[in-house]
């Protein structure tokens, strides 16, 4: 019998300890801007974010049209667009950060926030992103990203409440980014 109160006792303890413990949150992850400079996710507490993993010689590219016009549309309202240049599928993303820089603001004059280049699936995934793909799983439990453009869509708390594949035009997730506005 007493064996058995130790275990609830236990058991009751272990729960007391995993409650104290605090969730991760998409504010505890640093990144590095397309110009190389540290930068805490902190500093998008509060707002609304679009988080898209992306590719300059990729079929979506155009999405960087939409992207920026989504940003331009709500960003008044607190609401920003987070890109991440990747190299992962088919090489479509070869050039050094400060050539993307230049590609995306010649050709589709971006204003949103651009990183530094990262890996999005496999060992070399950036930390940000294994959250993301923890907190919003793919098709069919498969979390890793399946190809450039996929979007994260974040709330004002930070909890990632979406996740939208590389074929959702940006145009179409303006619903959902007007009702986290509100």
């Amino acid at each position: 019998m007493f064996g058995f109160y130790k275990f609830l006792f236990l058991t009751f303890f272990i729960t007391m300890l995993n409650a104290g413990e605090a969730k991760m949150s998409i504010y505890d992850f640093d990144v590095k801007s397309i110009d190389g400079k540290d930068i805490s996710m902190e500093q998008y507490k509060g707002k609304v974010l679009l988080i898209v993993n992306v590719a300059s010689n990729c079929g979506f590219t155009d999405q960087y049209e939409g992207l920026e016009k989504l940003y331009e549309e709500y960003k008044e309202k607190g609401f920003m667009v987070l890109g991440f240049p990747s190299n992962q599928f088919l090489s479509q993303e070869p050039d050094s950060n400060a050539k993307i820089k230049v590609f995306c603001q010649a050709t589709y004059n971006v204003k949103f926030d651009m990183f530094s280049k990262i890996d999005v699936n496999g060992d070399k995934a950036n930390p940000l992103y294994k959250f993301l793909k923890d907190e919003q799983g793919g098709f069919l439990g498969f979390d890793a990203i399946k190809w450039n453009f996929t979007k994260f869509l974040v709330d004002r708390e930070g909890n990632v409440v979406e996740r939208f594949s590389s074929a959702t035009e940006p145009k179409k997730i303006a619903k959902d980014i007007e009702n986290l506005l509100q």
